[in-house]
C-alpha cells in the first residue's frame, strides 16, 4: 500500500490490503506462516460482515496461533478500519492512530494493542472479550484489516500521534476448544494479516449536473459539468478503479478546444471522464472543466452529461443520472475572442427507478476545474443544482440507454457506444489521474 515513507508495520499491514488479492484471501483457510518457526504467528479465518445496518455494533473476535517451537514473551494485535466504521471502545493497553489518505489509498483508523504475556506454541489465543466496532451512517463498502505481530514496529510516518484507549485493559485468553491454525502458503517473519470486507445495507445517490453555454460564433467558452454523491453513504471501489465514469457530449455546432484532464475523447465531440480517487465521500464529487469553441449557430442544439453504464447496485434512482448542456448563440458572427460562459446546471431527464443489491464499491474527492477569461462575450457561473434534484436517498442505476427520448439525435447512440468502448479499455477503467493539479 503506497503510504509515504511507511515503517515496517505499515508495509506489512498495507501489502495488498485493499486489492483484489486481499479479497480472494477472505474465503481461504488461515493463511500465512513464518520463515522462522520460533516466531511463527498465524491468524484464524475471519468471516466477512454482510448486510450490516448503519448504526449497529459489530463484534470482532480474532484468533491466532503461535506456530513456532518457542513461546513468545509479547505480541501485538492491530485492527484498522476505513471511514464507514469506527472503534468506539479502545482498551487501555491499545493505541489509536489516524492514518491519512495517501496516493491511491483511503484514510483509515488503526488500533494497536500490546499483550505483555507469554504466548505458547501450538495454542489458540484470542482477546478475552471481543473488540468493538460500529457501522456509521455513511457505511457501505468498508474494509477491516487485522494483524498479529511478534514485534512492535509502529504504524508508519503517515500516522497521527497515538491516543491511548480509555476502556478497561484487555488480555489474551487461550481457546482450547478451537483447532490451532496451520501455516499456509504465504510466509512471513513473525506476523500475519487478514483483510475483511464489511458490507452495509445502505445507499448512495450519484447525480450529474449540466450547464448553459452562451456566446457568439467564434467565441471559446468554459463548460463546467459535475457529478456528486448525495449520500448518505460514501462509496469505496477497488484499488485503481475510478469511483464512477461520466460521459459528456457537446452540443452540435461546438467543438472541443481543450478537454478536462480527467477525460478522454471517445469519438466525435464526446468524452469519458474518470475521478481523482477510487472512492467518493458523501457530499463529494468531481467538477469537469472544458474549453469549448462555438463554431456555428444550430437552433435547439443540446449536449448531454450522463453517468456511464456500469454497476451501481447502491444507487436506485435514475432521474438525476442525465442532464442537459444547452447552447445560446448571441449576436452575429464572433471575433474569435475568449468568451467565458457555462454554468447554470440542469437537472436529470429520466424517471425510471431500479433497485440493486450490494457489492464492491468506492468514492472520491471533489475538485474544481480551472477557467480563463477571454476578451469578449459573457461570463457564466457554475452550479451544482438542477431540476432533477439533489436529494439524499437511494439513486440511479445505469443511464447509457436513457437518452433516446431526450432529443439527442443520431449522434448520441454513437457517442454512447464509443464511450462504452473506451470504458472497456485499460485507459479509462482506471481513473484518469493528475499529479499536481488540473492542467491549465
Amino acid at each position: 500500500m503506497p503510504f509515504s515513507s511507511p515503517g515496517p508495520r505499515a508495509l506489512r499491514q498495507s501489502a495488498g490490503a485493499f486489492g483484489a488479492v486481499a479479497l480472494i484471501a477472505l474465503g481461504a483457510a488461515p493463511a500465512a506462516a513464518a520463515d522462522d518457526p520460533t516466531t511463527g504467528l498465524v491468524l484464524g479465518r475471519i468471516a466477512p460482515f454482510e448486510k450490516v445496518k448503519p448504526g449497529s455494533d459489530l463484534q470482532l473476535a480474532p484468533t491466532f496461533t503461535n506456530t513456532g517451537d518457542a513461546a513468545l514473551d509479547k505480541v501485538w494485535l492491530s485492527y484498522s478500519v476505513t471511514r464507514g466504521l469506527s472503534q468506539p471502545e479502545v482498551p487501555a493497553n491499545c493505541l489509536r492512530y489516524e492514518i491519512a489518505a495517501a496516493d491511491e489509498e483511503p484514510g483509515r483508523s488503526e488500533v494497536v494493542c500490546e499483550f505483555d504475556q507469554p504466548v505458547r506454541p501450538g495454542v489458540v489465543y484470542a482477546p478475552e472479550r471481543p473488540l468493538s466496532l460500529k457501522a456509521l451512517d455513511r457505511a457501505l463498502y468498508d474494509r477491516l484489516r487485522v494483524t498479529v505481530d511478534s514485534a512492535d514496529t509502529g504504524p508508519g510516518d503517515n500516522a497521527s500521534a497515538p491516543v491511548r484507549g480509555t476502556a478497561p485493559a484487555i488480555k489474551l485468553a487461550e481457546r482450547p476448544d478451537q483447532t490451532p491454525a496451520q501455516p499456509g502458503s504465504r510466509q512471513h517473519d513473525g506476523w500475519d494479516a487478514a483483510d475483511v470486507t464489511v458490507t452495509a445495507d445502505n445507499a448512495a445517490d450519484f447525480q450529474v449536473t449540466g450547464a448553459k453555454l452562451r456566446g457568439r460564433v467564434g467565441d471559446t467558452v468554459t463548460l463546467r459539468v459535475a457529478y456528486k454523491n448525495a449520500g448518505p453513504a460514501w462509496v469505496l471501489r477497488d484499488l485503481g478503479r475510478s469511483a464512477t465514469h461520466v460521459l459528456v457530449t457537446l452540443p452540435e455546432g461546438t467543438s472541443m478546444a481543450r478537454a478536462d484532464g480527467h477525460c478522454k475523447n471517445t469519438g466525435a465531440e464526446s468524452y469519458a471522464c474518470g475521478t481523482d480517487e477510487s472512492w467518493v465521500t458523501e457530499g463529494g464529487g468531481e467538477t469537469y472543466a472544458f474549453k469549448v469553441r462555438i463554431d456555428k449557430a444550430v437552433p435547439g442544439a443540446k449536449g448531454y452529461v450522463e453517468l456511464a453504464e456500469e454497476p451501481r447496485p447502491f444507487d436506485h434512482v435514475k432521474k438525476n443520472d442525465t442532464a442537459l448542456v444547452t447552447l445560446d448563440v448571441t449576436g452575429g458572427g464572433g471575433t474569435g475572442g475568449g468568451s467565458e460562459g457555462g454554468g447554470d446546471a440542469t437537472g436529470g431527464t429520466g424517471s425510471t427507478t431500479t433497485t440493486g443489491g450490494t457489492g464492491k464499491g468506492a468514492g472520491g474527492t471533489a475538485t474544481t476545474g480551472s477557467s480563463t477569461t477571454g476578451t469578449t462575450g459573457t461570463t457564466g457561473t457554475a452550479s451544482t443544482g438542477g431540476t432533477g434534484g439533489l436529494s439524499g436517498g437511494t439513486t440511479g442505476g445505469s443511464t447509457g440507454g436513457s437518452l433516446a427520448n431526450t432529443g439527442a439525435g443520431a449522434a448520441l447512440p454513437l457517442a454512447g457506444a464509443a464511450g462504452a468502448a473506451v470504458l472497456a479499455g485499460a485507459g479509462v477503467l482506471v481513473a484518469v489521474r493528475r499529479r499536481g493539479g488540473r492542467p491549465e
